[in-house]
């Protein structure tokens, strides 16, 4: 069993071959806009699953992800002699195309971050604009009444002090 290291150093390489096959030597008009975005091999290194994903052909026009993977499929035999012929491994690993959902995932929280931003904004605007239902401060009394103010029901006024004399009342 192979390390990790050496997997991911051949994950590397074979990503690396692939993608320029892709741009440079298959001449399939499907994979015009497939890009390479990850490799994984196996620590065995007899399998190697290539994640890719499909830009469309403008910013307005919707990738054709059924073409890519056909394209993909047809060009596996091709891709996988160029990876053995680039790596020089005794075993050329077995290449599996998986269609890449991680750049849509994050296209998908950052709109759910931009419409969560906009709710919290609209929330703040009407806060500032908001006046309370009742009094301004219902907490405040209104009444001068010290007894209300002093929970021990002392009256602040009294200077007498009955420790004084040791307590007791003559």
């Amino acid at each position: 069993m192979a390390d990790p290291a050496r997997a991911q150093r051949l994950a590397k390489r074979i990503s690396t071959i692939v993608a320029s096959a892709i741009a440079s030597e298959i001449k399939d008009p499907r994979l015009a806009y497939v890009t390479v975005t990850d490799t994984r091999v196996t620590n065995d290194l007899h399998d190697a699953t290539i994640y890719y994903t499909v830009m469309g052909a403008s910013l307005d026009e919707e990738p054709d992800y059924e073409a890519a993977a056909a394209g993909l499929a047809k060009a596996t035999g091709v891709l996988r002699s160029k990876v053995g012929a680039g790596t020089g491994v005794r075993f050329t690993p077995t290449l599996r195309f998986v269609l890449d959902t991680v750049p849509d995932a994050a296209r998908q929280m950052e709109e759910l971050v931009a419409r969560a931003r906009a709710r919290d904004e609209m929330v703040a605007r009407q806060a500032a604009q908001a006046k309370p239902a009742g009094d301004p401060d219902p907490y405040r009394s209104t009444d001068d009444d010290p007894t209300d103010d002093d929970p021990t029901g002392d009256d602040p006024t009294d200077d007498s002090d009955d420790s004084a004399d040791g307590g007791t009342d003559e």
